[in-house]
């Protein structure tokens, strides 16, 4: 038998792709701090925390908005279950902390979906979970967008349009109800 068949089988880690956003990142470069495009490897039993205290968090960001502490992800295997997951959760008593529009106050934690963006005041984080065996460490591999993770959307107009681009709303008679009338019938 060669030395290839009696190696130990290697397990996949599980990583955590995080692609962060910030409108004045070119001017303030607030992920100065940031290991981007290099994977790092975390272990299990600790607690990656984001913030702008470099002391107490893995993750600075050099921003005097951002909380000491911003938030935390902890890295945890399933009750009963070989399935991994991450929990995040709110480390901030100012700042809200929004997952995928779920809204978490200071403490409040929630599994962190396989995917979802990440957002406190103008940070955008997209999370993406990319699954592996190992239960002794996983992996963190940050990126910079060079645009908004969360497009601003206008909102569709609630009122119609009719065909001739002239709102109905103007034509309407004196009083509120609506009632039939014929088309060349002056209100």
């Amino acid at each position: 038998m060669s030395s290839f068949e009696d190696a130990e089988t290697e397990e996949t880690v599980p990583c955590l792709h995080m692609t962060f956003y910030h409108p004045c990142q070119g001017e303030k470069m607030m992920f100065r701090c940031l290991n981007f495009c290099k994977r790092e490897q975390v272990r299990a039993d600790e607690t990656a925390k984001f913030g702008r205290d470099s002391s107490a968090c893995r993750y600075s960001l050099m921003d005097a908005r951002v909380s000491r502490v911003q938030f935390s992800l902890q890295f945890y295997r399933k009750l009963h279950s070989s399935e991994r997951c991450f929990e995040i959760k709110n480390l901030s008593k100012r700042t809200k902390l929004t997952v995928n529009q779920t809204e978490l106050g200071y403490l409040n934690k929630i599994d962190l979906p396989w995917r979802c963006v990440i957002c406190f005041g103008d940070y955008q984080i997209l999370a993406e979970i990319q699954e592996g065996e190992s239960v002794d460490y996983f992996e963190t591999h940050l990126h910079l967008a060079e645009a908004p993770i969360l497009q601003e959307r206008p909102l569709p107009s609630l009122q119609p349009v009719p065909e001739s681009g002239i709102s109905s709303s103007i034509f309407l008679c004196q009083d509120k109800s609506p009632t039939e009338m014929d088309e060349n019938e002056p209100c």
